[in-house]
């Protein structure tokens, strides 16, 4: 794997020591990543990386990822590249990934994190995306780790860039005696890929001034972290909350991180908890489905090993936050000693960096409960008073996902481009120093969302009370029947009530019939293989659905883990469409074929 000059510390020598934060803690005055590095080499802190068996296998302090990636850099700049070439990096969580990440820093060179695909049997797919993005990124490097080798090589053959190769191959070019270099704030930091959930993602340039204010706010507003923090993370390195949140965030704020890889994880996720419990963390983030995978997963009585007392910041962000789903998991883990105070919602994207918005510290979830029924149809949150909820058949609950980050703006728009009040739901915009500077190569795309004077379209729909946000889904998601809005979000909750159905097994769309006409689909995963109780199971949902919606739905079972994902683990509803729509009309060719044969008998 080509990790090289680890120094083994145990768990407790990673906490941040006294004489460090005698250093005064200053983000903000951080002018490029580089020196947010090497201000936290000055103390005790770092990484740690540990196996799907819960063992520590590398640890490695900022000060000795400083010297590591100082001395890579060298290496990089032997090989003659102009400055601000695109390096793209397999991000597998391990040390090689965020090596090569600041080499790319003092090289002058601009970092590009390619997805790990979870699925690694899904070859020919996963080898075609890698191609797109190696192509749109214009690599003139691309490092992968040692068995992922020969995917990256494939899907760079039929290009004329980049130079593939492991860690192991690019520690073996000779240093080049020339000096590292400065960047400055206007220089590109990296480019973050979108994960891709409505479209082909793209490559968003982030300069160093726009994350280090980002960074600045995660550390200072959104966590507020403290002397002694320690955060976990089994986030993709890939993925903006796992890179930005939880490599580059506990970096500017000296604090040490776990690490934890996202297949591990996916495969045992109990393993977040035993890591909590072993080195005391306070602070972890993921989507919901992290929370509820791990609530899923554990035996009855398995709660009772973990210790999560000191989880003072669980945060939870990257998709739409479903409240339920995080009070189950606060029922399993209570005797673990979790303090549901400890959730902490957030907003952000790729395209601000990260964050936008999050709620205080340490008041937990807090919910808007309101008339789904006025809000599909006038698009505005009528709150439900206590009590008021008697009688009700469509109800919609959003969480507060907080107030934006100090300089940073909100407008909540309608189609026509106007700011709407309080509580009426529209697509929201942000203005702030965090915004990238446009999609790589992509200047007519960068135009449609982000305007002259600053403001980014983000594409998703939500409303606001008072400052504080509340995201209501995907502006290309909303499904539109007989002029009322209604949101995906509201049929796959439906489905996910079912005794049969899982959270994250269900998605919904409007696709076209065999005429041509608009029609709501509902894909859900069933695990009955019962036809009597599949029948009965469709036949529910949709009298659930006609019953609270007041609409037609078309429901589909399918087999388990065939709805598809994005490269971050988001379902992904457009790929779900095509893939209905594909198979719908090979089905509707087989029945012609069928009734022709019928006739030639």
């Amino acid at each position: 794997m080509g990790l090289v000059e680890f120094r083994e510390l145990k768990i407790k020598s990673m906490k941040p020591t006294v004489s460090k934060h005698e250093l005064p803690l200053r983000p903000a005055n951080f002018s490029s990543l580089i020196e947010a590095l090497e201000y936290a080499a000055l103390g005790e802190t770092g990484m740690n990386y540990f196996d799907g068996r819960g063992n520590l296998y590398a640890s490695v302090p900022y000060q000795l990822l400083a010297r590591q990636a100082k001395t890579l850099a060298r290496r990089l700049l032997a090989l003659g590249l102009p400055k601000g070439s695109a390096v793209a990096l397999l991000a597998e969580t391990n040390p090689d990934f965020v090596r090569f990440f600041f080499a790319c820093q003092y090289a002058g060179l601009v970092p590009v994190p390619l997805p790990v695909s979870v699925n690694l049997g899904n070859h020919r797919p996963y080898v075609e995306h890698l191609r797109a993005l190696l192509a749109d990124c214009r690599a003139e490097i691309a490092m992968a780790p040692t068995d992922l080798l020969p995917l990256v090589e494939e899907a760079a053959a039929p290009l004329d860039r980049p130079l593939v190769g492991d860690a192991k191959a690019f520690d073996g070019v000779p240093e080049a005696d020339l000096a590292l270099v400065q960047p400055k704030p206007s220089d590109l930091a990296y480019m973050q890929y979108t994960s891709g959930s409505t479209r082909f993602p793209r490559g968003v340039m982030i300069q160093q001034s726009a994350v280090l204010n980002n960074l600045f706010g995660i550390v200072n507003h959104g966590v507020k972290a403290r002397p002694g923090d320690r955060c976990v993370s089994w986030l993709p390195f890939y993925h903006d909350m796992g890179l930005v949140g939880l490599v580059l965030a506990p970096l500017a704020g000296q604090l040490s991180v776990d690490y934890l890889d996202t297949r591990v994880f996916a495969m045992r996720p109990r393993q977040w908890l035993d890591l909590m419990s072993k080195s005391k963390a306070s602070i972890s983030f993921g989507p919901t489905f992290g929370y509820d995978l791990v609530a899923r997963r554990l035996r009855p009585g398995e709660e009772q090993r973990f210790d999560l007392s000191n989880w003072r910041v669980a945060g939870v962000g990257a998709e739409m936050i479903r409240s339920e789903t995080l009070e189950r998991f606060t029922r399993r883990l209570a005797p673990a000693g979790f303090d549901p105070k400890a959730f902490l919602a957030c907003y952000g994207m790729a395209e601000c960096s990260l964050a936008v918005s999050f709620a205080p510290v340490g008041e937990g979830l807090r919910v808007d409960t309101v008339d789904g029924e006025i809000l599909s149809s006038e698009g505005v949150a009528v709150p439900l008073l206590s009590g008021s909820e008697a009688g009700k058949v469509h109800i919609n609950t959003y969480v507060d996902c907080g107030t934006p980050l100090a300089g940073h703006e909100i407008e909540i728009r309608d189609d026509q481009g106007r700011a709407l009040p309080e509580r009426q739901c529209g697509i929201l915009h942000v203005r702030g120093p965090s915004l990238m500077s446009g999609y790589f190569g992509h200047p007519d795309t960068t135009r449609q969302v982000l305007s002259e004077d600053g403001w980014l379209n983000t594409g998703d729909l939500a409303y606001r009370v008072g400052k504080s946000i509340f995201l209501a889904g995907r502006q290309k998601d909303l499904i539109i029947v007989n002029g009322r809005n209604i949101w995906p979000q509201d049929l796959e909750y439906i489905a996910e009530q079912q005794p049969e159905v899982r959270s994250s097994d269900s998605l919904a769309f409007v696709a076209p019939d065999a005429d041509g006409e608009e029609q709501v689909v509902l894909v859900v995963q069933c695990r009955e293989s019962d036809s009597g109780k599949r029948a009965q199971l469709v036949r529910r949902l949709k009298s659930r659905i006609s019953e609270e919606l007041a609409i037609e739905c078309v429901v589909d079972l399918v087999p388990l883990h065939t709805l598809p994902r994005t490269s971050s683990g988001k379902l992904s509803r457009s790929e779900a469409r095509r893939i209905f729509i594909e198979s719908t009309s090979e089905r509707a060719q087989q029945d012609n074929v069928d009734l022709e044969l019928r006739r030639l008998a």
